[in-house]
């Protein structure tokens, strides 16, 4: 285990994350486009959340490489990396079932949000958020359920916009899970600390 964190903190895996994080986040931008340029102005900001959940990862990994930690910024990726990373993976997994096949981007969007949600976790142990960071990350991220889905904005995506409803039910559930979990993982009297 010494050696992964060893591993983790070392200058040129934080690089190397953070030019992938930054090809990724440039490229969910831009899948997003055209739902982007339909959307109303006041609801720009909650729409394209993966690629905003690997850019608070960005700020993080910038934090890291000045040997700083950016508390509000590792409580706001912790939360939305692991819960858009479940998401899209329990989505395209939907996908399939639903409609018996999935296409290239559909795995590839299963691996890189896999790995998205994976990263935020195993960087848990260098984080040093606060209770004001996590509460904060928490209502950003419910605030965002309800504009994906009471207000409809979530990521369209084939069959599964029929689903609005029982999608839009285990993504709060998710969401708590992943507050739960940020809690556990960063605030909790007995997490596990490393130092940069």
């Amino acid at each position: 285990m010494a050696f992964l964190y060893h591993f983790l903190r070392s200058r040129g895996v934080l690089w190397l994350l953070l030019i992938v994080n930054t090809l990724g986040t440039v490229y969910g931008y831009i899948w997003y486009q055209y739902q982007l340029v339909e959307t109303k102005p006041q609801f720009l900001l909650f729409v394209p959340d993966s690629p905003t959940a690997s850019l608070f990862f960005m700020f993080v990994l910038i934090a890291f490489l000045l040997r700083k930690n950016w508390g509000l910024f590792e409580a706001l990726a912790l939360v939305t990396l692991y819960k858009y990373g479940i998401w899209a993976v329990v989505m395209n997994v939907l996908l399939l079932l639903a409609a018996g096949t999935l296409d290239w981007t559909g795995y590839m969007l299963m691996a890189s949000h896999g790995a998205m949600a994976v990263q935020g976790i195993l960087y848990a142990p260098f984080y040093r958020m606060k209770s004001w960071h996590l509460a904060f990350a928490a209502v950003w991220t419910l605030h965002d359920v309800v504009i994906d889905y009471v207000f409809r904005q979530m990521p369209h995506y084939g069959i599964l916009d029929q689903l609005y409803q029982p999608i839009g039910y285990f993504t709060f559930w998710l969401s708590i899970s992943a507050i739960v979990l940020a809690y556990l993982l960063c605030l909790h009297p007995k997490r596990r600390t490393m130092s940069l």
